[in-house]
């Protein structure tokens, strides 16, 4: 079935921050590395991170700040859930992965004492966010990876689509099934498959994320066997532009810096949405402002129902410290500087994924995980703000070094025989979208999920995975039935899951994550939670 092939020794799908640092560190390491993207180089999920990197660099922090104290306040955002040693392994890198980036090119914001520029976001108890271009943070790192991957140091296959990990007969990964810009099947094969292909933002009708990020790797991972956590968890960023009532796809963030720098939310009848509701009011963790806004418009305050208003008017020189901000609220009509700026929750970031250790390992030998693809135990139930391009940075790193050790003690497996095409359920995308915003954001109940389930049911059929369009799709429909799956059964709310009929904190039953594989007709079914503890 397959028409073309090509070789090497890693393969890496995705060109974000994650991708392209693991792609560099194998290349420096002496690896012939294939980069694969369905879309161009830049349009992934990184350019679009606006707050910045947290980090405690040697000699540039608030005094009394430390790379404990991070550790500590992440987490305290991941609500119980996360994997202590993988977050002090993740967070204690930071310095030095930062370092590297700036050695690539990165250029941050200096400040007016000779170091770099600070700020704070929610859920951090000092100003530790290091940034770029104002709320540029995100482009400007995806700028100079690309840059540092530029002249043919790392190649990039754009338009190609990954749709299954190859494996031999016992499960090793070997490569990777593609389809090329022409719908053209083709195999890259490797000893070692990398996958940081994103998150899972379009299973909603209004995200932070493009439209690129549809859970692809997620669903590739667990057909290949491996396992995934935490997938009921997507964060909702509090603060993204409202638009307007229906808003679909891709909706311009407005980041929590803004709030960092001295914002306030209201309503409509201007009363403040966050006093009393946290000992941190506007700056707590991103979980709970995003759930107090939500119950906050269910009243209608001011006879407003679907946004509520980011106060940023006190934030002197608000074009110049957040360009990309200002410019999307001038382009929606409003003028920070004099208006409150109209803002809703919106889906921004899945705190689980597949199951890997903090040096990409999965359970399938020969597959490597790193990025918001990952569940590597940092996040836990909740992101704390601006650790996703940290964790990027530390783990795409780690990812590459224990590639080069894997394919050092040899015994790769290799490709044998042919490779077609999977068949794979594939549902209605504007369905799922709908109900899954309906049902399966921040408010959930057991009769919204099962909802949820039965148009899943309804709406999907079995197709040839032969375009990147039913790829997608394929993807999402996995994606929201290991979500759901998940969710139902976890009796709680905590961090980014909310449940509506079940809304305290369950610690003496829930203090652990759960773990979804595929049964064998394919179907997302909740497993063994210490399989996630094995690994991670």
């Amino acid at each position: 079935m397959t028409v073309w092939e090509a070789r090497a020794d890693l393969v890496v799908v995705g060109t974000g921050v994650a991708g392209l640092t693991a792609a560099l560190r194998a290349r420096e390491l002496g690896l012939r590395v294939l980069v694969v993207t369905k879309a161009g180089q830049a349009d992934g999920n990184t350019r679009w991170a606006q707050g910045g990197v947290a980090v405690v660099l040697p000699d540039q922090h608030d005094e009394g700040d430390s790379v404990d104290a991070h550790i500590q306040d992440t987490l305290v955002a991941g609500a119980g859930l996360c994997d202590e040693a993988a977050v002090t392994a993740i967070i204690s890198g930071g310095p030095a992965a930062v370092a590297r980036l700036r050695e690539r090119g990165a250029v941050f914001d200096p400040g007016a004492d000779g170091l770099l520029a600070r700020t704070r976001e929610g859920g951090h108890g000092k100003f530790r966010v290091v940034h770029a271009g104002g709320d540029a943070t995100g482009a400007e790192v995806e700028r100079a990876l690309l840059a540092a991957a530029a002249d043919g140091r790392v190649p990039v296959l754009e338009d190609h689509v990954a749709v299954d990990a190859v494996r031999t007969p016992l499960g090793r990964a070997c490569g990777l099934l593609v389809l090329d810009g022409n719908g053209v099947p083709g195999v890259l094969t490797a000893p070692a498959v990398l996958l940081a292909s994103g998150g899972l933002g379009q299973l909603y009708q209004a995200t932070s994320n493009p439209e690129v990020a549809t859970g692809d790797g997620l669903a590739l991972a667990m057909r290949a066997g491996a396992v995934a956590a935490d997938v009921e968890f997507v964060q909702f960023h509090p603060t993204v532009l409202y638009t307007g009532r229906g808003a679909r796809g891709r909706c311009p963030l407005v980041t929590e810096a803004v709030r960092g720098e001295g914002a306030v939310l209201v309503d409509a009848t201007g009363a403040r949405v966050m006093r009393g509701v946290h000992p941190l009011e506007d700056l707590a963790p991103r979980d709970v402002v995003a759930a107090a806004i939500t119950r906050h418009m269910a009243n209608a305050p001011g006879g407003v129902d679907d946004h509520v208003f980011l106060d940023a008017t006190g934030i002197s020189d608000f074009a110049r410290r957040f360009p990309t901000v200002h410019a999307a609220c001038v382009t929606a009509g409003v003028d920070p500087s004099s208006q409150p700026i109209p803002v809703a929750p919106a889906a921004h970031f899945a705190c689980g994924g597949v199951v890997s250790d903090v040096d990409g390992r999965t359970g399938v030998p020969g597959l490597y995980a790193a990025g918001e693809v990952a569940r590597t135990g940092l996040h836990g139930a909740n992101r704390l703000a601006s650790n996703s391009l940290l964790e990027g940075l530390v783990v795409g790193t780690r990812a590459a070094e224990a590639v080069a050790a894997d394919l050092a003690l040899g015994g790769q497996a290799k490709l044998t025989g042919t490779v077609e095409l999977p068949t794979a359920p594939v549902a209605d995308r504007d369905s799922l979208q709908r109900v899954m915003s309906r049902y399966a954001a921040i408010g959930r109940d057991a009769e919204g999920l099962a909802v949820v389930g039965s148009v899943l049911d309804l709406s999907t059929v079995d197709r040839v995975l032969d375009t990147r369009q039913r790829v997608e799709d394929a993807a999402l429909t996995l994606a929201a039935r290991a979500l759901i799956a998940a969710a139902a059964q976890r009796h709680e709310s905590r961090g980014c899951h909310v449940r509506t009929d079940f809304t305290e904190r369950d610690d003496a039953g829930w203090s652990r994550s759960q773990v979804v594989r595929l049964n064998p007709s394919g179907q997302p079914v909740l497993a063994d939670p210490v399989v996630a503890r094995g690994v991670a």
